[in-house]
């Protein structure tokens, strides 16, 4: 009886290597200018558009209330704050990547609008206000330093100024991290806007371009305070139903960045030790409606668990290699599901996109 088993678990086994071998390379990702067009529309169409909008106040006095518009005159547009900043992101990077993009004029026009110093000293002004010390904190303040660090390597002339606009708004965030995190005594693990992990790689990417080494060093060391223990993460419990980010997947893309290639290569086989073997599986976040707000979330998780999976495939192909096929599952489901034409998604999901599609074409 145990060796029918035996061999019924061995054919079992035999069957799902011919599977994986069989779909490899199945999921065929082209970042072309005709993709670009298509994704650069979402947030082009939206990043001035005041209504729908979730402005996330906390109000102290009657007169705190206002517009979209007269609350963040540069980013009121794509729903909520963070959208509209990551929608700058997307846009600038697509133009990076494919300066002759045929709504190439329309984009620099709204981006010089949005971006002017006077919009950028009205955000100041509403991170200042007594009550609004935690806004969009963490997740709008990494998306913040995104768009800087994005705006500091665009070689185009337009760029220099908008650089120099938004720097005393990205100086005013850094300050906000640095006084932060060491307040912070336990990491939030979750799949939604307040995951540490997420937060903290974002800024670190900004860090390091800028060269800013204070906060390399605060990144560095409250990371490893917060994760650098951390084994058998579990994993198999993911997706929570709204979730866009891995706790697990987030938290192994920081470590990726913040330890040299032995210490993650140690770390990452205590933290997520299946995740190395060959024909290591995991499902694609199924979304079952995209009108709601909430459950197409999982279309960012299939983006976000991608950008991950195609980084660590290319700094460790030997041991991460076989994670290229599953990010190219994940991105696929999710691409051809982008262009549906319901806000929900389409506000803010092209940045994600955009992120996974980056990192899969490097």
């Amino acid at each position: 009886m145990e060796q029918n088993r035996h061999q019924e678990n061995q054919t079992k086994n035999e069957t799902k290597n011919q599977s994986d071998k069989n779909n490899r390379g199945k999921y065929k990702i082209q970042f072309e200018q005709e993709n670009a067009e298509q994704l650069a529309n979402l947030p082009l169409k939206c990043l001035q558009t005041q209504y729908p909008n979730k402005t996330s106040q906390t109000l102290e006095v009657t007169g705190d209330l206002g517009t979209p518009k007269e609350l963040h005159p540069a980013f009121y547009g794509c729903f909520d704050w963070h959208s509209s900043v990551h929608g700058h992101w997307s846009l600038i990077e697509i133009l990076k990547i494919f300066p002759e993009l045929n709504q190439k004029e329309k984009i620099l026009i709204k981006l010089g609008q949005n971006l002017k110093k006077e919009n950028i000293q009205g955000e100041i002004e509403y991170f200042n206000r007594s009550q609004e010390y935690s806004f969009e904190r963490m997740y709008g303040w990494a998306w913040l330093l995104k768009l800087q660090e994005a705006l500091n390597t665009w070689e185009i002339e337009e760029a220099k100024e908008w650089r120099t606009n938004l720097q005393p708004l990205s100086d005013l965030i850094i300050n906000r991290f640095l006084e932060f995190l060491p307040k912070l005594q336990y990491p939030i693990r979750v799949g939604t806007h307040n995951n540490t992990a997420f937060a903290l790689s974002f800024a670190y990417d900004y860090a390091l371009q800028a060269e800013h080494e204070d906060l390399q060093k605060m990144i560095r060391s409250t990371a490893k305070r917060f994760f650098l223990s951390d084994k058998d993460c579990p994993i198999s419990w993911e997706p929570d139903g709204y979730d866009f980010l891995s706790p697990c997947i987030e938290e192994l893309g920081l470590m990726h960045k913040i330890l040299s290639k032995d210490e993650f290569t140690v770390w990452a086989k205590s933290f997520l030790p299946l995740l190395s073997e060959e024909h290591y599986d995991i499902a694609v976040a199924q979304v079952s409606d995209r009108t709601d707000g909430h459950l197409v979330h999982l279309d960012g998780l299939n983006f976000s668990r991608a950008w991950t999976f195609y980084a660590l495939a290319r700094d460790y192909p030997q041991r991460y290699g076989h994670l290229k096929d599953l990010a190219d599952k994940h991105l696929s489901y999710s691409l051809e599901n982008l262009y549906d034409g319901n806000y929900e998604g389409e506000h803010w999901l092209a940045s994600f996109a955009l992120q996974a599609l980056m990192q899969s074409d490097k």
